[in-house]
């Protein structure tokens, strides 16, 4: 008998072998209809899959993670055979699931168009309610290559050749289009109702320029129809959130193709800057730290013995002088060892935590750029806390404790809590690493917060607590992070003395906060769709008048809002006032003051808040206690 444990602990028994299908079947007519697969002993696999032995199972629908990557795994080969089915003459490459959809890329004598794109997506609804199974079959290598050749798919040909000859390779088929493939697939072309093609791109075979540039095509798919929706919605108004976009109206920076990367601040970007910079100083300021500032350009010799060099090489931008090589810093840890290794210290200095707004640039591939989210010059609140063994666990929950607080006050409610364990390519000891990674697991119990585990994602010197926040339309921004570091102290010969005289190593904790100033203010852009708080808002007044009759008048009140530190708009154009407060609106400024005869004569304001909201008439004293309240609360 054939024991199968399900994941309630129950036990079902079989004489023979059993597929998945058929389990799904002896439990409900219903869970056979939802089945998209199953997972045996931790391995995802389709419903036909051939069950020999006593195994655990557990069956996936459409409402598991594993069984919505089925599901845009098995569109993508949809797509790939509407393409076939409209262009026969196209050749297909691959075709993986990517972040809420998927993509495959085609080689065409022509490019598509949005026409094609609508006819692709029309084929695949209409080859999905065919309802055709989609069945697997195993091959030698060299005889899948010999059938894909046949078939005039050299680029499958291709992929296959490089797998190792005594390997057998997977081809699923659906109908007439079969495609090489691991899986696993949903049962039939049935399963596949909710989708959508989104976009075209080009794309370098195997990510070669060298190579011929394909045509990419983008997709997604969802579990059911309101999913799909709520995700066509989200994107929607993340198109109207677009930091470039708002960068633009409302005035606040550019990107030139003279510095590709690299950001413009413009006056009103960069009182934003500044905003962010000075609230994130007095975070280092009242909880210890000390500001530091590290050289731009430092040896090669120092990224050598950090393991940055191995590592990072391919992104440093590097330059010559007197037969020496340097390198522009992509990351300010190694400057702040030096710092530290400056005169002796003491296990009484200890912790030490150094802060720095340290601009860093890294050669990031101009196909990956975006905006002032993904730039190749930026600035970080980086931190570094120099600290004994024992003292990890306190510095790792304060810091916690702090950082909800920062991003509480920047309007993020919403934090998602990783750790990103070793990966393969690593320093440092077996030991140091449990150390570490149960250090931060710890910090986060202590701190009450719930946990995922990223395995294989930590940094090459230690792992991480990654801090995610979720904005205000669903999306998710890595932001924060806390490394535990035992090894660049090692490398660098950091040393402090300790109680009992002798020479120890500090651990390193990396910290930062809000991480890339560029990318953290882009994401505050999106998050409030440009509406940013008072407090950070370039400008939170702005005074009009609607006669030149009252024209001294504002003068007066903008220079008393500018003396109260209040960052103030004087608008006096001779234009009509419904024109005026349309213009100023569209800033998304905090508030508009409007002057007429009558608040003149009463020495008060006409106050109008962001969202077209009429607060009436005040006096300037009210006024400033409304705005400054709204400033004091972070509101």
């Amino acid at each position: 008998m054939i024991k199968i444990t399900l994941p309630d602990a129950s036990i079902r028994e079989f004489s023979q072998p059993v597929t998945v299908a058929e389990v799904a079947a002896s439990i409900g007519a219903g869970l056979a209809k939802a089945a998209l697969g199953g997972k045996v002993g931790g391995k995802v696999v389709d419903t036909s899959y051939l069950i020999s032995s006593d195994s655990p199972l557990a069956i996936i629908t459409a409402k598991d993670a594993d069984g919505l990557d089925m599901i845009r795994h098995s569109t993508a080969h949809l797509l790939a055979y509407a393409v076939k089915e409209l262009f026969p003459d196209a050749q297909v490459t691959i075709g993986p699931v990517i972040e809420n959809g998927f993509f495959y890329d085609f080689s065409y004598k022509r490019p598509f168009t949005p026409e094609d794109l609508a006819a692709i997506e029309k084929k695949m609804t209409e080859l999905a309610a065919k309802d055709e199974p989609v069945t697997r079959r195993v091959l030698p290598r060299d005889e899948a290559v010999a059938h894909f050749k046949s078939i005039g798919e050299h680029y499958k040909a291709e992929i296959i050749a490089s797998i190792p000859a005594n390997e057998d390779v997977s081809l699923y088929r659906e109908g007439q289009f079969e495609d090489l493939c691991r899986g696993p697939h949903v049962p039939s072309t049935g399963k596949l109702k909710f989708f959508k093609l989104m976009k075209l791109a080009g794309a370098y075979w195997r990510g070669d320029h060298n190579n011929e540039m394909l045509q990419r095509v983008y997709g997604t798919a969802w579990a059911t129809k309101d999913e799909l929706q709520q995700y066509l919605s989200m994107l929607e108004e993340a198109e109207k959130r677009d930091h470039r976009k708002l960068g633009r109206e409302l005035d606040l920076f550019h990107i030139d193709e003279h510095a590709p990367g690299l950001v413009f601040w413009h006056p009103k970007g960069w009182t934003v800057w500044q905003g962010v910079e000075q609230y994130m100083r007095k975070v280092y300021q009242d909880n210890g730290y000390q500001e530091v500032k590290g050289p731009q350009v430092i040896d090669k010799t120092l990224w050598e013995k950090t393991g940055h060099w191995d590592k990072y090489r391919e992104n440093m931008f590097t330059t010559e002088s007197e037969k020496r090589e340097y390198a522009l810093k992509p990351m300010n840890c190694p400057g702040h060892i030096l710092i530290f290794k400056q005169g002796i210290k003491s296990y009484r200095d200890l912790p030490l935590r150094y802060g720095e707004f340290g601009q860093c640039h890294r050669n990031e591939p101009s196909g990956g750029l975006h905006g002032i989210m993904r730039v190749r010059g930026f600035t970080q609140d980086d931190g570094h806390i120099f600290c004994t063994e024992e003292q990890i666990l306190k510095e790792c929950v304060d810091y916690t404790t702090l950082l909800q607080k920062v991003y509480t006050d920047f309007g993020f409610k919403n934090i998602i809590y990783k750790v990103a364990t070793r990966p393969e390519a690593r320093i440092g000891s077996d030991e140091s690493w449990d150390k570490a990674e149960h250090a931060l697991m710890e910090s986060l119990r202590a701190s009450g917060c719930e946990f995922e585990i990223s395995p294989g994602d930590g940094a090459f010197y230690g792992p991480k607590i990654e801090y995610t926040l979720k904005d205000a339309i669903g999306r998710q921004w890595q932001c924060g992070t806390m490394q535990v570091d035992f090894s660049m102290p090692e490398r660098l010969d950091a040393e402090y003395v300790g109680e009992d005289g002798a020479r120890h190593r500090p651990v390193m904790l990396h910290r930062a906060i809000v991480g890339s100033l560029e990318r953290f203010i882009g994401i505050l852009i999106e998050e409030h769709a440009g509406a940013l708080p008072t407090w950070l808002a370039p400008v939170q007044v702005s005074v009009l008048n609607i006669t030149d009759a009252q024209a001294e008048y504002c003068r007066e009140i903008a220079k008393t809002l500018q003396n109260q530190g209040l960052r103030v708009n004087l608008d006096l154009r001779n234009e009509k006032i419904t024109y005026k407060i349309r213009e100023h609106s569209m800033q998304k400024l905090p508030y508009i003051l409007v002057v007429g005869d009558k608040e003149k004569e009463a020495g008060a304001v006409a106050v109008r808040a962001r969202g077209n909201k009429d607060l009436g008439v005040m006096s300037l004293e009210a006024f400033v206690q409304t705005i400054a309240s709204d400033i004091t609360q972070k509101a």
